[in-house]
């Protein structure tokens, strides 16, 4: 929490080595471990041709005269052990990150190249001649892209680099030994975009419903995703985010025909420098099938030298993601072929920037069909005429509440089944609580929008209101239940919404479905200490509901729910619930070799025979996180099974661990075992987190080693619940 993460890793591990069955230990070294060595290591590593093209070209370098070599965000020192064994007199490497330094200076001696090998703790930016290298090198190293090209500073780095570090470039045109001049492996990279229609991309960055659960969602608030740069804050907010297009549920359409969006040569210091410098450049890609306009994709290839490429295009198999800009502020998304998706691109702070992404009608009059050049605007006044005449973006007048929110959120918001579910559940509640001699007139099951209670036969004055419901919701994140809750009759709804822009943007939407300005208040607001989050309303009051965050939007359990449930429990008035009431885990038996692959470094292969695995492998955590099951290579090997039941409201039913038979219905080897829950808000209405339109995604347990079965034989599961941490080990 206070960003001390390397030395929180070191002694979650250290307690982890002294005792195994350290639960609270293991789970927080879990968490640590996902921040220290991000999870494409392992996926990167396991790339087998991605290391032996990287193998190849370093090789062909050394070969030919580099023999002085630096490798720049040395990560498990794998590159660097590539230069040694090609025979490169000296190796230098540097890597910012405390624990993967002191990863790689472990993976070193394993190879016995520590004396070979000069690890230093430092970024690029800060080596200097002599103190850290004796002199400038021939030939720089490096893999620090990311599914955007320029996201991990490669730019900065090489310009570094070319000033201080390395040796001249070789004269074009000149036959010289290379070993008297820089070179930079990648030494080039040519970058694609392609318009593309998505519903899961649209789902998680545009809110595509006007009403929720009876709530109009005021057209007064603009909702927007991070990667909006006109919604954005002054501060550096990366401009995308990374899908494996292969992967994304529901699939993907191509609107336009792949084309380059730009190049950059590594090994050109001015090209390099003039990056950053450039202005916004056009680019034009004509739609070549209609549909919906919900981003622009990008991926590159990575040109290692005249003979060595690596590509991350979607339709290749590749360890890394692509990039996604997402289309949001329009009017109106559809296009239709003839039309042309146009946008800005420049290179700023860090990122190749794809911006101001609309679409132009062919009634315009652009013609492209004598174009060889597909990315030439041409006549650019035309262009801009054009544009002017577009309306692209609605409400930007100044008077609109703008309210960002992360993807989760807006996938959230989206998801109609969850508020309908609510919305139901809550009118129940409240009619017990309540009760009307017409049971018409509350609408429990989302068909109306309200629900009046009776007078109490208690007051003297018929113009007297009842005393409001109390209704707390301490679900994490941006939520509209308590406004659905406020549409439901006399309460008092609180929100915990921390930020001032949320709190905002539903007081906007408070107003416009005309509520009492007491009807929705901020709980954080009332709180004189904001660490206790459950208390009463008022001293001599009680809440009816208590809305908790159980599930994490990545699979997970929320971290310590089961306590809150204990608290939230002592607040409830007679009749009250906790929302939910209980919540039932699934799980069953699969064989995938991506969750392998995405979880571990499987042996020495993978790595060209460098011992790596043993190393990286200690930061493995067992349970894989926001997975979509839908599209996740796998193969089932059993039915779905209960494996826990979390009950909110009756910890008598609970139990932190439990045995599982599971029946194999098919024979192959386990792999993992995929998790997902039914959470009940009560025994009538209840949701599913592995529903196509849930904004929940799926984890899953990925076993040490693959365990073979035959149809027929019956495995047991023991499940454990500790925390937020779901332990299943398998045993026959």
């Amino acid at each position: 929490r206070m960003g001390f993460r390397d030395e929180a890793a070191g002694y979650f591990h250290k307690a982890v080595k002294l005792n195994p069955d350290f639960a609270d230990a293991k789970e927080n070294f879990y968490r640590v471990a996902n921040w220290l060595v991000e999870r494409w290591h392992f996926i990167m590593l396991n790339d087998s041709k991605r290391n032996l093209t990287y193998l190849k070209a370093i090789q062909k370098a050394v070969h030919s005269g580099c023999k002085s070599v630096l490798d720049i965000g040395t990560g498990t020192g794998i590159l660097s052990m590539f230069a040694k064994k090609a025979g490169a007199s000296s190796v230098y490497a540097c890597e910012l990150s405390k624990t993967m330094y002191e990863l790689a200076r472990d993976v070193v001696a394993a190879n016995n190249m520590e004396r070979e090998i000069k690890l230093l703790h430092l970024k690029s930016l800060d080596i200097e001649i002599p103190r850290h290298m004796p002199e400038r090198v021939s030939l720089v190293v490096t893999e620090t892209v990311d599914a955007g090209l320029f996201g991990e500073g490669i730019v900065e780095s090489l310009i570094h680099a070319w000033e201080h570090l390395l040796l001249q470039p070789k004269p074009k045109n000149q036959d010289v030994s290379a070993g008297d001049y820089g070179r930079v492996i990648p030494a080039s990279a040519t970058v694609f975009g392609m318009a593309v229609e998505c519903q899961e991309i649209r789902r998680h960055h545009r809110v595509e419903v006007q009403e929720v659960a009876g709530v109009c969602l005021s057209s007064a608030v603009q909702f927007f995703s991070p990667t909006y740069a006109w919604a954005g804050s002054e501060e550096t907010v990366e401009p995308y985010t990374t899908e494996k297009l292969s992967r994304v549920p529901g699939g993907y359409i191509p609107l336009t025909e792949p084309c380059q969006v730009m190049t950059v040569d590594f090994n050109d210091l001015q090209e390099l420098k003039s990056l950053a410098a450039r202005k916004p450049w056009k680019l034009s890609l004509p739609v070549t099938k209609g549909g919906i306009l919900d981003a622009v994709v990008v991926w590159f290839v990575l040109q290692l030298d005249d003979e060595h490429a690596l590509s991350t295009s979607p339709s290749e198999e590749t360890c890394w993601e692509q990039a996604v800009y997402p289309v949001q502020g329009h009017l109106d998304y559809s296009v239709k072929t003839g039309d042309a998706v146009v946008m800005e691109v420049c290179c700023q702070d860090c990122y190749l920037k794809i911006q101001k992404i609309s679409s132009l009608p062919s009634e315009c009059g652009m013609d492209f069909s004598d174009r060889g050049d597909l990315l030439s605007l041409g006549n650019e006044a035309e262009l801009c005429n054009a544009l002017a005449g577009l309306q692209t973006t609605s409400n930007q007048d100044g008077s609109s509440q703008v309210c960002v929110l992360e993807s989760t959120e807006i996938a959230l918001l989206n998801d109609v089944s969850y508020h309908e579910c609510f919305k139901a559940a809550m009118g129940q509640v409240l009619l017990s609580l309540n009760p009307s001699k017409d049971s018409q007139s509350m609408d429990v099951d989302g068909l109306g929008s309200e629900m009046s209670f009776p007078e109490s036969p208690t007051k003297s004055s018929p113009d007297e209101i009842p005393d409001p419901l109390y209704i707390l919701d301490v679900s994490e994140g941006f939520s509209i239940l308590p406004i659905i809750a406020g549409k439901l009759g006399p309460v008092r709804a609180y929100s915990s919404v921390e930020k001032e822009q949320h709190q905002a943007a539903l007081n906007v939407i408070a107003e416009a479905n005309q509520f009492p300005k007491e009807t929705l208040e901020f709980w954080l607001s009332h709180l004189e200490d904001e660490s206790v989050l459950l208390q009463r309303p008022k001293s001599d009051k009680l809440w009816s509901i208590i809305i908790l965050d159980v599930i994490e939007a990545s699979g997970l359990i929320q971290q310590e729910v089961m306590e809150k449930a204990a608290i939230s429990r002592c607040l409830l008035h007679s009749g009250g619930k906790i929302f939910p009431q209980y919540v039932l885990v699934y799980g069953m038996l699969v064989e995938s070799e991506s969750l392998l692959l995405e979880s571990a470094v499987q042996g020495s292969e993978p790595t060209l025979g460098f011992h790596v695995a043993p190393f990286i492998n200690q930061f493995k955590v067992p349970v894989r996180v926001y997975l979509d099951l839908s599209t996740l290579p796998c193969l089932p090997l059993s039915e779905p099974a209960e494996l826990l039941r979390l009950d909110l409201m009756n910890p008598l039913l609970n139990s932190s661990s439990r045995e599982v038979k599971v029946q194999v219905c098919k024979s192959g080897r386990v792999t993992a075992i995929p998790f997902w829950y039914h959470i009940h808000l009560d025994e009538d209405h209840s949701l599913n987190t592995s529903d196509e339109s849930s904004h929940w995604k799926q984890a899953a347990v990925v076993l040490d080693e693959p365990l073979p079965v035959e149809v027929g034989d019956e495995l047991v599961l023991e499940v454990q619940h500790h925390k937020s941490n779901l332990s299943i080990t398998v045993k026959r």
